[in-house]
């Protein structure tokens, strides 16, 4: 399985690098890399090979995609750009591991494009999917703080330090919160959204996420931080984990209480659903109804932000 990535350079803290390490990892021929320039593209090109990654660097998707005949492409460039490189590369007929946030927020007809695009990936056979690495997470957290009992009225608390402030934090950290709501309490819709005391670097965000007849009170914290470790917290109904990080083998764990867990990278976990769903033909877990819901509802909260 032949993989090219958009974006893998790690100016404004993109994880392009780390995705094809994982690619990597799990036996898939990275063999590309795709940059705005020369320069940055070398230079994405040149910092895989300590992973032991040797990749072409290019600055034209056309002319990458004819020379190297990918199977998959990662987009993990700016979110800006993500429509443009979805819409060439479905055309192009390459499956897709697309970076949260699957759209920029700032588009307009947000669920129509999402659509759109989906649509053409399901006629063309694709699999198409979202990282959005905190779902793959959630064993885990039930590991330390127990089964997860929906009840009629739930609270969700959530805490992430982004890398851009203001509006921007939204786009970037949201979609986590989106994604483990969705992912343990399915589709759902918002109301009741307040934002309380926002600043540039630090914002408040209480919604209700509505499913079914039951309902979620939901509080996102965010305050930016450009240096690791960044701090992230999240839980349900008063069990909240707090995730702490080993910096020198990036060893990941949750804390609950007295208690400690390794847990795998969630990363890593995203790659290999990916994989197999291509592999296999099956949904992968942040499939078509998660990314729409997802995009559906950050795009709510982007456009309410003032």
């Amino acid at each position: 399985m032949k993989v090219s990535i958009i974006g893998a350079g790690r100016n404004r803290n993109g994880i392009g690098e780390y995705i094809g390490k994982y690619f990597h990892k799990n036996r898939a021929e990275v063999s590309s890399v795709l940059g705005r320039t020369e320069e940055t593209s070398r230079k994405a090109s040149l910092n895989l090979q300590k992973y032991g990654i040797k990749s072409n660097s290019y600055t034209d998707l056309h002319e990458m995609v004819e020379r190297e005949r990918p199977d998959l492409v990662v987009i993990a460039s700016p979110s800006s750009t993500h429509y443009d490189y979805l819409v060439k590369c479905i055309d192009l007929g390459l499956h897709i591991f697309c970076e949260k946030p699957f759209l920029s927020p700032d588009l307009d007809d947000v669920k129509g494009r999402v659509e759109n695009i989906l649509q053409k990936a399901k006629e063309k056979r694709l699999t198409l999917v979202m990282n959005s690495q905190w779902p793959f997470a959630l064993k885990y957290y039930e590991k330390i703080c127990g089964e997860i009992a929906i009840k009629k009225s739930n609270r969700f608390f959530i805490t992430l330090s982004p890398f851009t402030s203001g509006r921007e934090m939204i786009s970037e950290a949201v979609p986590h919160a989106l994604s483990l709501l969705y992912s343990v309490l399915g589709e759902g819709e918002i109301g009741n959204l307040i934002f309380e005391s926002p600043k540039v670097e630090e914002m408040t965000i209480k919604f209700k996420y509505l499913f079914g007849k039951k309902d979620c009170e939901v509080l996102i914290k965010l305050a930016k931080k450009e240096g690791q470790p960044r701090e992230f917290e999240f839980g349900f109904n008063e069990r909240i984990v707090k995730r702490s990080l080993n910096l020198r083998n990036y060893d990941i764990y949750f804390n609950y209480g007295n208690r400690k867990w390794k847990i795998a990278d969630p990363l890593d976990l995203s790659v290999r659903d990916f994989i197999r769903a291509i592999e296999k033909r099956c949904e992968p877990l942040v499939g078509h109804s998660h990314i729409l819901c997802n995009m559906a509802s950050l795009k709510n909260i982007y456009d309410s932000y003032h």
